[in-house]
């Protein structure tokens, strides 16, 4: 197996397409080298290494160590230069470079190759003793840092006392003899913090290099990095060994970093910014102020217009905005790496737009490979102006349960909340849980934050469905609502308060955070255009109200996938009813209070037809079991009793004899039809009353019923039949007939393994990822939080299964259900509407596996949108490269 592949000086082994193998930076400097670019000459250690070195005991694989030595060898043979040379001295970098750019994760050392004797050698070649000793201070540092483990501060501690001692301001201020006097404290630094003396012998040196950069793909910050952003399925990092340019030789030399177009705005401009008589680390370092880069047409003319001609190059070759590092040495530019450069949501979009429009790209290029669908998200939310502003201010961090960001005076119960906002207040609602009865203060809220529950808590699906911020489930926190407070053990936040939540990565931050509104440009209308040409699976919302309809058909939706008729009864007029119904003593009474419900249900129906006129309409039916309708509070209680007449004991008896130990596995969906079958006959009438009615008012109404929670072939075709039944009915008395679907949610295990049998009755699947993912592995979606991130971050799980679909175990269920339901009913249509419909990889699952549709929350439509042009077009590239087409000979 090869371990080395060179680049640079006529002989380069790699290119761009391996980047799983090369990393990024590694197969992009192969490229540009392929390409004629003035890349430095190096070479390139594998990925596959790195596994064989962080798997084995930190050893190099066989026949390595030989391949590096030839590797060097390209080097002193492209440079002219030898490593260890004191008299024209080859110095090196040793750089990190995944396949996944992840910027400043992994370490780097620069500088490699000097010693005592070799920086005397560099400075008289160069005739420039500062720059020599400046090049070996820093190598002491980072080398000192990156493979030994001592702290960059005390080297700093060091350079700011002798800067002290010498009167000077900044680094560039001290001498080359100030310098030689630094190195020597340097050296005395290392040794006393790590027992040895600095190593001398240049090729020790980058043995321990290379050790320690393969080595920082496990460090921490790289760790927590991948798990932030969901990387995955990655074997390590590449190592980069180049030849050193050198941007600290003078005035004539520079340093810097810039974008083919503004990351922020995406603005076609190039943007970035450069440091004189520099390092690349002086940049981001903050020791000096760097000038921005328009400025370097001023002080380096020549170099500045090459710099443009080649990031032009850049972006054309790679047909997307370059994030690039270069290099001036003595008038003579060097470029160092180039990248796709990371962007805001709108600057993407924008770049999209214009790249189509100045022709470098076409639509389909633009839809697949320059906006990530987590772009659109930041489009429709509000978004911290700078996430970077809060870092120390962060209190904890919990599920990120509905996007976007939110700022408000904290409060703890939800009437505070509603009057609160009557006053003109911006408020966050912080609660234990939330319950129906918290509706009012949760709609007046800015946002919602929860000390527990999951991605699928009440508050974090009430949330998604209205586009309001939550953080649920943040056991960083302790709620008091005896003293009106919580704190994370360091910090106590009262009562009225200003704290901010960012929805999206579930951080509960003290203080107020400037926001920035949303705003769908043009080019928004016109990228989501393209998307849809591209896209072949289809995408619904999960909607309840007719409000939420609309909201979901202004962002593209082609239906409801999930209409949840429990969140229906929540309004309170409905709630007493609802409540009535259950402590019903007989079916008699139960039925009295139904056809109460009736009119109420009816109408909603008819409201969300008209919205989806049209489009199809995915009824549930009750799902939660009856206990979630009943006060939990002593004093609602009470309320209750007294509006009914009753003896509140009755009420505290009812809730006892509901009360399950595990409610979610209990007496709820299907389980609730069929021992109280007049609950699906009434809302099996309102749903079909309200398609009549609408139809004859002209409107094209398309329901769906589903019949949730099903196990067993027997209780689907139970509740088939009451709904047949019920239609026929419905249908005489109105004289008037419409076409309807009976399907059912595929969410417990054993329908997933029977799903060949359960389709001979049912139109449609859909299934509920939510539930199916609690039951394929066993935890409690509310409570899974509390060791969730832990297995994150250990490596138990890749990622959070309720908020990324777990493919090989749920998923295995998904593929299995539909392959086996279509077995048996080859046209039989099937969905997803858990909120994995709105999560980019999920989606892209769903698309591999044959499903018609994803449904999610309004506010992720465009996401899953993109997300299934995307996995249609990412399949259409590899069928055309693995039978690329003959070429026609003349």
């Amino acid at each position: 197996m090869k371990y080395v592949y060179r680049f640079g000086n006529n002989t380069t082994d790699g290119d761009r397409s391996l980047k799983a193998l090369l990393g990024g930076k590694g197969a992009n400097l192969a490229e540009m080298s392929s390409i004629g670019l003035p890349v430095p000459p190096g070479f390139t250690l594998t990925t596959k290494m790195c596994k064989h070195f962080l798997d084995n005991d930190e050893a190099f694989p066989e026949g390595a160590t030989e391949e590096i030595e030839e590797g060097i060898k390209h080097l002193e043979a492209a440079m002219g230069k030898l490593l260890g040379d004191a008299d024209d001295p080859l110095l090196v970098s040793v750089r990190s470079g995944a396949a996944v750019s992840m910027p400043g994760m992994m370490d780097t050392v620069l500088n490699l190759g000097l010693n005592d004797e070799v920086v005397e050698g560099l400075a008289r070649k160069t005739g420039n003793a500062r720059f020599a000793f400046d090049a070996y201070r820093r190598f002491i540092d980072m080398f000192g840092n990156v493979v030994m483990g001592v702290s960059h501060d005390v080297f700093e501690e060091a350079i700011g006392k002798l800067k002290q001692e010498r009167g000077a301001e900044t680094d560039i201020d001290l001498t080359a003899d100030d310098l030689r006097t630094l190195v020597d404290r340097y050296k005395a630094i290392y040794r006393r913090h790590t027992g040895f003396m600095f190593p001398d012998d240049p090729r020790e040196q980058l043995t321990f290099a290379i050790k320690a950069v393969f080595s920082s793909w496990n460090n921490p910050r790289a760790v927590k990095y991948r798990r932030i952003n969901n990387i995955t399925g990655l074997i390590g990092t590449a190592v980069n060994v180049q030849a050193m340019v050198y941007g600290n030789t003078g005035p004539e030399s520079c340093t810097g970093v810039c974008f083919t177009r503004n990351p922020a705005t995406g603005e076609a401009k190039l943007y970035g910014e450069y440091l004189v008589n520099a390092q690349g680390e002086d940049v981001v370092a903050g020791i000096r102020t760097p000038e921005p880069i328009k400025r370097m047409e001023e002080q380096f003319p020549h170099s500045y217009r090459e710099l443009v001609a080649l990031t032009n190059q850049l972006e054309k070759h790679y047909q997307n905005m370059q994030d690039i590092e270069f290099t001036v040495q003595a008038g003579d530019l060097f470029i160092l790496q180039t990248r796709n450069g990371k962007r805001t949501g709108p600057a993407a979009l924008k770049i999209a737009v214009d790249m189509v429009n100045e022709r470098l790209v076409d639509p389909e290029h633009a839809v697949r490979e320059l906006v990530e669908p987590n772009h659109l998200d930041q489009l429709l939310h509000p978004h911290f102006a700078e996430d970077e502003d809060y870092q120390d201010d962060i209190l904890g961090t919990g599920l990120p349960a509905s996007p976007g960001a939110a700022v408000g005076q904290v409060v703890f119960d939800a009437d505070e909340a509603e009057a609160w906002h009557e006053d003109g207040k911006k408020v966050i609602l912080v609660r234990v849980e939330t319950s129906p009865e918290d509706v009012g203060g949760m709609d007046a809220a800015e946002g919602i934050l929860t000390s527990r529950g999951g991605m699928t808590s009440h508050a974090a699906v009430v949330a998604r469905g209205w586009g309001k911020p939550c953080v649920a489930g943040c056991g960083d926190i302790v709620i008091n609502y005896n003293t009106q407070s919580f704190t994370n053990g360091v910090v106590t936040i009262n009562k009225g308060d200003w704290i901010s939540i960012n929805g999206a990565t579930g951080e509960v931050i003290q203080g107020k955070h400037e926001l920035v509104d949303p705003e769908l440009s043009g080019e928004f209308t016109t990228f989501m255009t393209w998307v849809d040409e591209f896209r072949t699976m289809g995408v619904r919302a999960n909607a309840d109200t007719p409000e939420d309809a609309t909201h979901a058909l202004g962002f593209g939706a082609e239906g409801i996938g999930l209409c949840r008729t429990e969140h229906m009864f929540f309004d309170p007029e409905r709630i007493s009813i609802m409540r009535e119904m259950i402590l019903s003593e007989s079916e008699q009474e139960r039925r009295k209070a139904l056809s109460r419900l009736l009119p109420f249900q009816r109408k909603d129906f008819e409201g969300i037809f008209r919205a989806m006129d049209g489009f199809p309409v995915t009824i549930r039916l009750l799902d939660p079991p009856l206990h979630e309708f009943l006060p939990s509070e002593q004093a609602d209680q009470q309320h209750l009793a007294d509006a009914l007449g009753i003896d509140v004991e009755v009420i505290h008896d009812k809730i006892e004899a509901l009360e399950e130990f595990n409610p979610m596995l209990g007496h709820r969906g299907c389980r609730l039809g069929v021992t109280y079958p007049e609950i699906t006959e009434m809302q099996a009438r309102a749903i079909l009353e309200a398609a009549v009615n609408v139809h004859q008012e002209g409107v094209d109404a398309h329901p769906e019923i589903m019949v949730p929670l099903v196990g067993t072939l027997e209780e689907f075709a139970h509740q088939k039949s009451i709904i047949h039944s019920t239609a026929q009915l419905v249908f005489e008395e109105k004289d008037a007939e419409i076409g309807f679907l009976v399907g059912t949610m595929i969410e417990i295990p054993r329908a997933a393994l029977l799903a060949d049998e359960i389709a001979e009755e049912a139109d449609f699947f859909s299934f509920g990822t939510n539930d199916l993912t609690q039951l394929t592995f066993g935890f409690s979606r509310d409570d899974a939080g509390k060791f969730l991130p832990y297995y994150a971050e250990h490596g138990i799980l890749e990622s959070d299964p309720f908020q990324v679909l777990d493919q090989r175990g749920v998923g295995r269920l998904v593929r299995m259900g539909t392959d086996r339901g279509r077995s048996t009913k080859e046209t039989l249509k099937v969905g997803i509407c858990g909120e994995h419909g709105g999560e980019p990889s999920s989606v892209t699952f769903c698309y591999d596996a044959g499903l018609n549709y994803v449904s999610c929350s309004p506010f992720r439509v465009p996401i899953a949108r993109l997300a299934s042009a995307q996995a249609h077009l990412r399949e259409r590239q590899e069928a055309a490269q693995a039978n690329p087409e003959p070429v026609g000979v003349a």
